[in-house]
């Protein structure tokens, strides 16, 4: 009953202006900076091991702003999947060389953790003539679940696949000239992860971004959503001349490297409540 409740006010959300939905979101960052202990922990912790150049106070009060930052955007899936087509398309600009990724060659999409990864998938399955696919964890609660999986398919250009369909299916959609819209930057387990470093940090990494580009013999465009007081940025930036190599542990780190440069441009805006360092090289102590 209470997640029921949570969407139907998510749905409410739609009819909001924009600033209100962020004034409510700034609201909540604080309220569960203040009370999820353990989350600012892992937050905290990882900002002060990717950014050692900052000081208390500033870690705490970057922390804050993940927080706030993270609240706006769950806030703002009300409007992304349930606000009216024109104020969606109003709310999301693309910017960059979009034609990348409508044409008929292969592309694999590596698209990073920032708070606006789902406006951007969003955006490109409105305003983009291209059929895209994505893969897909199953949530916990069904109910989320659900109304996850219908909010990606909004607008029924996106195909999902899950963990168990296997790679097969994925790259021959890959090589009709269907874009995957790939998020690897997270720890998914050491299981066929590979350490590499991440702002000098051993991180278990999958390497599926150079397995899928070799594989589906595709190009990488990394597209970077940037939240903004009027919406999201969806920034097609240009395609990697350099990559896929024969060397999959050199390409997972050239991939963190180049991360490393979206994440500065805009830390606060980065998914810093996930444990990135969980899994640790044999022999190594945990971080959090």
């Amino acid at each position: 009953m209470a997640t029921k409740l949570a969407l139907y006010l998510m749905r409410a959300l739609a009819h909001l202006p924009l600033s209100w939905v962020r004034a409510l979101g700034r609201v909540l960052g604080w309220v569960l900076y203040g009370v999820v202990g353990s989350r600012r922990h892992v937050v905290q912790t990882n900002l002060r091991l990717c950014f050692p150049q900052l000081d208390a106070s500033q870690v705490r009060a970057l922390s804050r702003q993940v927080f706030v930052r993270v609240s706006q955007a769950w806030l703002d899936r009300g409007w992304l999947w349930h606000g009216a087509p024109d104020k969606v398309r109003a709310r999301l600009k693309i910017s960059g060389d979009a034609a990348q990724l409508t044409g008929t060659d292969p592309v694999v999409i590596f698209a990073p953790h920032f708070v606006g990864m789902d406006a951007g998938g969003t955006a490109i399955t409105q305003q983009l003539a291209c059929h895209m696919t994505s893969i897909y964890t199953n949530q916990s609660n069904k109910v989320v679940d659900a109304w996850v999986r219908q909010g990606r398919l909004r607008f029924g250009s996106l195909q999902l696949f899950g963990r168990a369909d296997g790679v097969k299916t994925i790259i021959a959609s890959l090589r009709r000239g269907e874009p995957l819209y790939l998020l690897p930057d997270m720890n998914f387990g050491p299981h066929e992860s590979l350490f590499v470093p991440f702002y000098g940090i051993n991180a278990a990494t999958v390497p599926s971004l150079s397995r899928f580009a070799r594989l589906g013999r595709a190009k990488v465009v990394p597209v970077v959503t940037r939240m903004t007081s009027w919406g999201y940025e969806v920034q097609v930036l240009p395609a990697w001349s350099d990559f896929p190599s024969d060397d999959l542990r050199a390409d997972t780190a050239l991939m963190n490297a180049r991360l490393q440069t979206y994440i500065d441009a805009m830390p606060d805006q980065y998914y810093w409540v996930h444990k990135r360092f969980k899994d640790r090289p044999p022999g190594e102590p945990g971080l959090y």
